[in-house]
């Protein structure tokens, strides 16, 4: 009988209809080798063939260009395709309608949640709540996954080091070792163990994107191998650590040669050092995009890209036109195809495509999972953590739900501009304006008094081109500086909402100039010449030049953009129901002269003093601003207060293999309880290569009562130690270390130890 049904299943599926039955019944290999038996070049190809469909209407998806390519079994995969509606009737076109029925991949950018948004990426890493960051993944995967989406273009793991890059936004900020701590956590809560509600992650862009020189986006990058390795690489390896499922190479250059077709990149590093097994997708149009880098026609380019290792081309068509006339010409090989086609057909097969290409097209589960409470709270929670409270003088915040309150500026009253770039799912209906948050939250104990005040420029150009389609209106400047002026004036307190619109952070938004736009700043300065008391809520998506404001401005907090709940997650905070914990996961500087400034620096022959106020001839530093940043890595105040003893280790030697311990005794020295990071850095003092001043290679959140202290004890490993040297082996030198314990990287606590 077992023998029977055997062979009729096999019938059928020679018969056009595949049996996903079988894909529960053997191993990934043996299924995927019976399927590509079957396959002819062109469905090999087709599934390397990835296409956008945002433009598809509903009722109209089975007559698109689109489901035709499916029904063709050239098409591999889709993205931009919003709703069951539509993805669907798409899937049923691969499955049904072709020769082989082998299931469509629906990719999306879910980068910081789904109709839920999380805090952008920037921000919740200034969270340093890892736990909070995978569950926030999570949530973003259960709901992408209701709608049909089983694939993620997240985690972006990219470091920048220069904040005119707009897409720093999406990043975790500019330290290595935080950067591979949150790149593994996205991973394991978007994809799970691919589970109904897990997506397959896609970690991009591989690699340096972030490196783009002027900081100016698509742009070239230079640098030496040792610092990829040292510096940038850190992210990508956590997540291929964690599992994830692809990779993203990346639109630039590395080594002169673009990411797309780098085979040192994609071949020697990725698969073979780091031992990745999954798929590697293109960027956007990135294939095509190496023609206008100059190094091949049409043809050309498609063959240095599937050969380097690139098996899914988004967006270009190229494999799909080129492929089959490169194999001809024996250009490519079968082997080179097959190697591609086999790696896309396992992510496939690991979502659970084959068993049941429907999987994630369940009516009941789109209908009850977006947007639900339980989401909304934990993005509001998330959201409060990410707040960096830069200065408080004179205890101005938090605010009493008393007097009156003038909320003032062009971020006060909108709800398409609090969630951030790339957010790609969102329903801003759905959201409320931080006006109506701030009126729910005094609930008729305050009077909120409210204004516009200004643009965001004066000039509508620049504003219309920070804008793409999250629109603000357009004021008369006299008009709306006098309300402005008229209300502060009744006011007890100000609280400004101003800085950057949503879209002026992330893809093709640099910008040169980092300071509060001139109409904003104009307005702000009126505002601070009434002598009243004044709050600056900064909206950025990156970090910004404040200086101006924080010599005038008694309290400054940074909210970023916290994402579909910030309404009511910023009011939590200025009335202190919730207390400030962010930490700056970037370095602000003071001057745009200073860009690119990190804390992770390498030593200079002609070092100035760190606090060093004066200019210093013949050293490394200004004649006209002192090296320091305006506000440094692992920065923020709190409405409380911690005191750090010193620190005691177990030993003062280590051996290669051994291990120290480090414990600090952290107290809370104020009145309210809260959570304070405490960072442990470490230099390494003498080695074959110059190494940075200072490295994170550890964090804990702590939480304190007022007045409790605890112990904080860090396992000090020879993993922390090691560096990759001028052969990129990864190596641990003996020699003298210092070890920082503190609040901040510049306020830190320091002994040292010698590793033999």
């Amino acid at each position: 009988m077992q023998e029977e049904m055997k062979r009729l299943l096999l019938t059928i599926s020679f018969t056009g209809c595949w049996l996903f039955g079988l894909a529960q019944s053997q191993d990934m290999k043996s299924f995927i080798d019976n399927l590509m038996s079957k396959m002819t070049t062109e469905e090999k190809i087709g599934q390397l063939n990835l296409l956008p469909g945002g433009d598809i209407t509903t009722g109209a998806v089975m007559n698109s260009p689109l489901a035709k390519l499916a029904t063709e079994g050239r098409l591999g995969a889709v993205l931009n395709v919003v709703g069951l509606d539509k993805i669907r009737p798409l899937q049923e076109a691969a499955v049904k309608r072709s020769r082989l029925g082998i299931p469509l991949l629906f990719g999306q950018d879910v980068i910081h949640g789904y109709q839920t948004v999380f805090p952008i990426p920037l921000a919740q890493s200034c969270s340093w709540n890892l736990k909070a960051i995978e569950e926030g993944a999570q949530i973003a995967a259960k709901e992408a996954t209701s709608q049909g989406i089983n694939w993620a273009y997240s985690p972006m793991v990219d470091i920048a080091l220069d904040p005119r890059w707009g897409r720093i936004a999406e990043g975790n900020g500019e330290d290595p070792y935080l950067n591979g701590c949150i790149a593994a956590a996205m991973v394991r809560g978007l994809q799970g163990n691919y589970g109904r509600e897990n997506v397959m992650a896609c970690v991009k862009h591989f690699a340096l994107y972030g490196a783009s020189e002027a900081g100016r986006d698509y742009n070239t990058v230079d640098m030496s191998r040792q610092r990829m390795f040292n510096q940038y690489f850190s992210g990508y390896k956590a997540a291929i650590d964690a599992g994830a499922g692809s990779v993203m190479s990346s639109f630039n250059v590395v080594d002169g040669v673009p990411a797309t077709a780098n085979r040192w990149l994609l071949n020697d590093v990725l698969r073979k050092r780091w031992q990745f097994d999954g798929f590697l997708v293109t960027d956007y149009g990135a294939i095509r995009e190496m023609m206008a880098h100059g190094v091949g026609d049409a043809q050309t380019v498609t063959i240095k890209a599937l050969q380097a290792g690139t098996d899914m081309d988004m967006c270009s068509s190229l494999f799909s036109e080129h492929l089959a006339e490169a194999l001809k010409q024996g250009h490519v090989t079968m082997a080179d195809i097959d190697r591609a086609c086999r790696r896309v057909l396992e992510a496939k097969y690991k979502l659970g495509l084959f068993a049941n290409p429907y999987r994630f097209c369940d009516t009941k589960r789109a209908k009850r999972e977006l947007y639900t409470p339980e989401h909304r709270l934990a993005a509001r929670n998330m959201a409060t953590e990410t707040f960096v409270l830069l200065k408080n003088e004179g205890e101005l915040l938090p605010l009493a739900k008393q007097g009156k309150i003038a909320l003032i500026g062009p971020l006060a009253d909108t709800r398409n501009n609090v969630v951030g770039c790339w957010s790609t799912a969102d329903a801003p209906e759905k959201y409320a304006t931080l006006k109506e948050g701030m009126q729910r939250a005094v609930n008729g104990k305050a009077e909120i008094l409210y204004a516009q005040g200004c643009n965001i420029y004066d000039d509508a150009d620049i504003q219309a081109a920070g804008t793409f389609n999250r629109a603000i209106t357009r004021v008369d400047k006299q008009q709306a500086c006098d309300e402005a002026l008229r209300i502060a004036r009744e006011a007890d307190v100000i609280v400004c909402a101003m800085g950057e619109l949503a879209e002026m952070s992330g893809e093709c938004a640099s910008r040169a100039n980092l300071c509060l736009p001139d109409a904003q700043m104009e307005l702000l300065q009126a505002l601070v010449a009434l002598n009243k008391p004044l709050v600056l809520l900064n909206f950025s998506g990156r970090p910004t030049i404040m200086k101006w404001e924080s010599e005038h401005i008694p309290a400054i907090m940074n909210v970023w953009f916290g994402g579909s709940e910030l309404a009511d997650a910023i009011p939590d905070v200025v009335f202190g129901d919730k207390v400030p914990t962010g930490k700056l996961t970037v370095t602000m500087p003071k001057a745009l002269g200073q860009v690119p400034i990190y804390y992770n620096h390498l030593p200079t022959g002609r070092p100035v003093a760190e606090g060093t106020n004066h200019f210093v001839k013949y050293s490394s530093n200004y004649i006209d601003v002192r090296n320091e940043p305006l506000y440094p890595f692992g920065y923020g105040f709190s409405y409380t207060t911690y005191a750090y003893g010193d620190i005691m280790l177990s030993g003062k030697e280590m051996t290669k293999d051994g291990r120290l311990t480090a414990t600090v005794m952290v107290t809370n020295t104020g009145k309210r309880e809260g959570d304070e990071v405490v960072q442990l850095y470490i230099h390494d003092k003498v080695a074959s290569l110059s190494r940075p001043v200072k490295e994170l290679k550890g964090f804990q959140r702590v939480h304190l009562a007022a007045g409790e202290s605890k112990k904080v004890t860090f396992d000090i490993t020879p993993d922390m130690l090691k560096f990759y040297d001028y052969n990129l082996e990864e190596v641990l030198e003996p020699g003298e270390f210092d070890l920082m314990i503190g609040p901040n990287s510049r306020e830190v606590k320091t002994t040292s130890f010698i590793v033999k």
